[in-house]
């Protein structure tokens, strides 16, 4: 193996960490999630854990590091990119600066409605692990899955069940263009916050909504300043494990296989502890405020809100060039298949 002056700087900093070098009997992976212990992530890195350990008879362990241990999303994207840490997994919305293309799942109604769809086309997608997967290469990451964490919804102080009642009503969005433009074409005016101000914007009347998970909204109390939950199926939370090309091309045939095999076969975990996540705390919610409103929009009343968000994609290409336009192309084209 080649070892160039990054790699053995890399190896140094490992060293310091006390980190085992690629090669040694004993390996220890370090996996890093943007989450807190107990969450939707730390139960895949932990049943991940779990299985390579097993399957290696202890000669692999797995460290899980939880939100904010090793430093902000992206900074440990950058370390798996860099051979630092392993394994990574972070939202789609973390990664704009390093993998423009990355941001095609910010687009409004863009997956499907069924969550079954949706985890069939993340988890097995040509066009993910193929052609976006060499985007994420070229920045030296390697996906090896991407999974939802359940659908985004709408926490307001009014019903919304059409473009007409986004009327003068500000909706709290995260800075990304991509979503400015989603919410202006919804007929809402897009309001970027940071997230710690929200719940205080919400209280005072700053901004009429936010979109956020069940899981967020109920741990952030925003349904406690707000009286509807609206699930529009406009976007999933999609989320991606990461690991670092350099890293990954060390790993033996038969080691690189047990990684992507593993994760696959966790497809099916993940999902029932998405939909079991999501349904708790939701009755969380329910339990503490039961009179919060609860709206499910038709496939007609979704329709309206769709007919409105086709130009949305402009704003992404915009971001990612001719290349986030193939990729569109191919993903929807898929997409498309599966119907």
């Amino acid at each position: 193996m080649k070892i160039t002056f990054k790699k053995f700087g890399i190896w140094v900093i490992a060293a310091c960490l006390g980190l085992a070098p690629v090669g040694a009997v004993s390996e220890d992976w370090k996996f890093a999630i943007e989450e807190i212990p107990g969450s939707i992530m730390d139960a895949y890195a932990q049943e991940f854990k779990t299985r390579i350990e097993a399957a290696t008879a202890g000669d692999v362990t797995v460290t899980t590091y939880p939100m904010g241990t090793l430093g902000t999303p992206t900074e440990t994207v950058e370390q798996a990119a860099d051979g630092i840490i392993q394994f990574t997994n972070v939202s789609i919305g973390n990664l704009g600066t390093i993998v423009p293309e990355s941001q095609v799942f910010l687009l409004p109604y863009l997956l499907p409605s069924d969550p079954a769809a949706t985890s069939t086309i993340l988890s097995s997608s040509e066009t993910i692990y193929g052609e976006l997967n060499q985007d994420f290469q070229r920045r030296g990451l390697e996906v090896i899955t991407m999974y939802s964490e359940g659908p985004q919804v709408w926490t307001t102080n009014r019903e919304i069940r059409t473009p007409e009642d986004f009327s003068n009503f500000k909706m709290r969005v995260m800075v990304s263009p991509i979503l400015l433009e989603t919410y202006r074409n919804m007929g809402a005016s897009p309001t970027p916050l940071p997230f710690g101000e929200v719940f205080g914007a919400l209280q005072l009347g700053a901004v009429d909504g936010q979109v956020n998970p069940i899981p967020t909204i109920e741990e952030m109390k925003f349904y406690e300043v707000t009286s509807h939950l609206v699930w529009a199926g406009e976007q999933e939370l999609v989320t991606a494990v990461l690991a670092g090309s350099d890293w990954f091309e060390t790993l033996s045939p038969d080691r690189q296989k047990l990684v992507r095999d593993t994760m696959a076969g966790m497809t099916g975990f993940i999902d029932g502890v998405v939909a079991d996540f999501n349904q708790k705390r939701l009755d969380v919610i329910t339990a503490a405020k039961p009179e919060i409103n609860l709206v499910v929009l038709t496939e007609e009343e979704r329709d309206a809100f769709r007919a409105r968000s086709g130009d949305t994609a402009d704003a992404y290409v915009d971001t990612a060039g001719s290349r986030g336009k193939e990729l569109l192309d191919a993903l929807q084209a898929e997409i498309a298949s599966f119907n």
